[in-house]
């Protein structure tokens, strides 16, 4: 007698035995697939690239090294990286030395005869090296304070101290202090005695060349937040905010796991709204003399108009009075040393401006201003100088999508537009002499990532590379060569050499696995989705069966990925490797799989990005609809059976879908999910939402937990107990809410000992196992 055939029930264990085995591969440590190339860097001659690995089952991590002379990877011993060179390098004016940070200290490498010199070693990190154009200085920052190597006299000495006080030498004295010397002698008596000692000490320094400078106070009522030094060390601009200011309340998280036994509380973030950014002031400082003058920032164009006096006056708040406050987001000085150029933000992040301003004459000069109804990018904000040090270069969105542009530094000049299109600059870096700019792009569609070039004349900009996924780069010494971290759709960044004058690039490197590698992996499809809502196409990966079943229709599983502005359509290793390989694991199951970079999403320009203005989760929802739509017609996806999941934003963007539009999704997954904008952070969402306060009619419309009520599909929530980013009260206040609502079909699974983004394998697995049977549950054929 033959041997039977397996009955149901055992072929369903045997298939669900495969899918957890599968799954919990899936959501293994990422160790099992292999180390991401990190950080890497040229040595100072080119000979030699250097890179860091992670170690398998640790977080430590190796330097590594290719000899490309030799071309093979090989991990450094301990005892050769006390002469490692760094990333980073700066440069004299002759190329005789270069500076680079390594393990917070400052080295300097001579050219000419490669010696290596340490000139400093201390726990705090120091930062920002920079050389005089004479080449006498080397100078550095160390917290918030500067030092400088004098390399004539061999001396290392901290620069002078700035102090947010009064003068103690200052002569202006309020009426009750003038009183109080007049009527009690011996106060008087003190004083003149310390002005005394005050006036010696200074006649001490200006005579004994080893005494440290005299401090320089800079006034009551202020604090210090940054110090940006001219490289000859001569001068300096000091950013200030207003001393003792609110900063709102901030939250307790309670942590119910811990070594204790005991319950804690942890310290978080305040919300939205009740800590706005502090307006900063600036200041010019003259080193040598001591001189301070307080630099004007109410003649900025446009900084003195309220781009939201219409919802001011809606929410009946006094009208703004004066310039608006606004930040130091950064400051740079050109090669030479006597200019600065500065990037200005307001407060609101509706205006940014880059300014200059020259020694000679302390004063800001506005030379470019971008301005959004909405929000500027926190991306594309590269500038600097060109070493002729009279030229800015800068990105900008003006035109709706990242481009490079240059402006001389005279008041009425106009910009010149070094790229432009439907596509997006960005990590620019330019050869020492400012004739060629490199750059990333995405030209020939918004997922391939290059390097492309173009000229400081503004002429044609030539793609450098043909990878498809390239992460960054870093030119060589010579500038002949580029190191660059590339990666694909199932493989993490590598190193890559690209020779640009041959055209060639050779891969250095494959940490992948063998295990991985041996794994017959699907490639997602590139598509684009057509909008019935004004958006044009859609870009999306699908994810579906290769051999199609003639007139079947199979379940629909969409994937939201995270943080909004975030790009996963791309030919570059996803952020959610894992949740690429479950969906693949879907197909297996018979799902076809969508992934789309929905309205908001990174790499397709100013518009695109800023859709979501006072809607978020609205047009971002109408391109899921549009997705199901796309799957029915062209994929014979099943429009009675769909599922949506996504973490973070994705997780937001689930609720939006089951709450708006019940009849269209019937399961959902919402993975540390924001479900009320209002407990969300300041520096994000008023962004976009702008504050409850001033616009809870947007609050109102972009939070899931207003629309909880019209609920009647599946419903998974998942959340990390001690996640300080999205906090879990928000899902737990949005249970309250169902409870109170009265609905069934959802569940609440609780992590106690995860974050944000969740570490643990086990964590990993459990939610997505809920996933998977949610699923299976409510979506796959009976």
């Amino acid at each position: 007698m033959g041997l039977s055939a397996p009955s149901s029930i055992q072929a369903r264990a045997a298939q669900e035995l495969d899918w957890r085995a599968e799954l919990d591969q899936i959501m293994a440590h990422p160790d099992w697939i292999g180390p991401s190339v990190e950080a890497p860097f040229w040595s100072l001659d080119g000979g030699q690239l250097i890179y860091q690995l992670k170690r398998n089952g640790s977080g430590v991590r190796d330097y590594w090294q290719v000899d490309l002379a030799e071309g093979k990877p090989g991990k450094l011993a301990d005892e050769a990286l006390a002469e490692l060179d760094g990333p980073s390098p700066v440069y004299d004016s002759v190329g005789e030395r270069a500076a680079f940070v390594r393990n917070g200290d400052i080295f300097v490498r001579n050219l000419v005869s490669g010696a290596l010199q340490q000139l400093t070693r201390t726990a705090s990190a120091e930062s920002a090296p920079q050389f005089s154009l004479d080449g006498r200085w080397l100078s550095w920052r160390q917290g918030s304070s500067w030092e400088r190597h004098d390399f004539q006299r061999g001396l290392t000495e901290p620069l002078v101290e700035l102090k947010a006080e009064k003068d103690p030498a200052s002569k202006a004295l309020d009426p009750l202090a003038e009183m109080q010397l007049r009527l009690i002698e011996t106060l008087a008596r003190e004083k003149q005695d310390r002005e005394t000692r005050h006036a010696r000490e200074q006649e001490l320094r200006a005579a004994d060349g080893s005494r440290a400078a005299a401090p320089i106070y800079l006034g009551e009522g202020i604090e210090i937040i940054s110090i940006s030094l001219s490289p000859n060390t001569q001068f300096a601009l000091v950013v200030t905010e207003p001393k003792g200011a609110d900063k709102g309340r901030a939250g307790k998280m309670p942590k119910y796991v811990t070594e204790s036994g005991y319950e804690e509380f942890e310290d978080v973030r305040t919300r939205v709204g009740r800590n706005p950014p502090l307006g900063q002031g600036l200041k010019w400082v003259n080193l040598s003399s001591g001189e301070v003058i307080e630099l004007a920032l109410d003649g900025l164009p446009g900084i003195a108009q309220d781009p939201l006096a219409e919802l001011r006056a809606a929410a009946k708040q006094e009208p703004l009075k004066g310039p608006r406050p606004l930040r130091v987001d950064d400051i740079v000085w050109n090669r030479q040393g006597d200019r600065a150029a500065l990037m200005l933000r307001a407060v609101d992040n509706k205006d940014r401006w880059i300014a200059s301003s020259a020694i000679s004459q302390p004063a800001l000069a506005a030379r470019h201003r971008l301005t959004d109804p909405a929000w500027i990018n926190w991306n594309f904000n590269d500038y600097g100088w060109l070493p002729d040090g009279r030229t800015l270069w800068y990105l900008s969105e003006e035109t709706g999508y990242s481009h490079l542009y240059r402006v001389e530094d005279r008041d009425r000049a106009k910009p010149k537009a070094l790229t432009r299109g439907r596509w997006e600059a960005s990590s620019v870096r330019w050869t020492r002499e400012g004739e060629t700019a490199y750059f990333i792009c995405n030209r020939d569609w918004p997922g391939d990532y290059e390097v492309c070039s173009a000229s400081v004349d503004g002429g044609r900009v030539s793609e450098v590379t043909a990878l498809d996924g390239v992460e960054d780069f870093v030119l060589s010494p010579n500038e002949q060569r580029l190191a660059l971290r590339a990666s694909a759709h199932h493989t993490p960044p590598q190193l890559v050499l690209h020779d640009i004058a041959a055209d060639q690039s050779r891969w250095l490197t494959d940490t992948r696995s063998e295990q991985f590698k041996a794994r017959s992996w699907q490639a997602p499809e590139y598509v684009q989705v057509p909008s019935k809502h004004g958006a044009g196409k859609i870009w999306g990966k699908l994810y579906r069966p290769t051999a199609m079943e003639p007139g079947k229709r199979y379940p629909i599983a969409l994937f939201v990925h995270g943080a909004g502005y975030l790009q996963n359509v791309f030919a570059r290793w996803p952020n959610y490797f894992r949740e690429q390989m479950f969906n693949e694991l879907l197909v297996k199951q018979g799902y076809v799989v969508l992934d789309l970079d929905y309205r908001a999403s990174e790499g397709y320009g100013r518009d695109w990005r800023t859709a979501i203005y006072r809607q978020m989760g609205h047009p971002e929802l109408e391109d899921y609809l549009d997705g199901i739509d796309y799957l029915v017609k062209e994929h014979q996806g099943d429009r009675s059976r769909v599922g949506i999941y996504g973490g973070s934003y994705g997780g937001f963007m689930a609720f939006m879908a089951l709450f708006r539009a019940p009849d269209a999704f019937h399961a959902g997954a919402a993975l540390r999910p924001v479900t009320d904008w209002t407990m969300y952070n300041h520096e994000y969402t008023s962004n976009i939402l702008n504050t409850p306060q001033l616009d809870p009619e947007a609050y109102r419309k972009s939070s899931p937990i207003e629309y909880a009520d019209q609920l009647k599909g599946q419903l998974l929530i998942a959340h990390g107990m001690i996640d300080d980013n999205v906090f879990y009260q928000d899902s737990v206040r949005l249970a309250q809410r169902l409870i109170e609502l009265k609905k069934g079909g959802w569940e609440l699974a609780s992590y106690p000992l995860e974050r944000h983004g969740y570490v643990q394998p086990e964590s990993w697995y459990d939610q997505y196992r809920r996933i998977f049977e949610l699923f299976e549950r409510t979506l796959a054929p009976r």
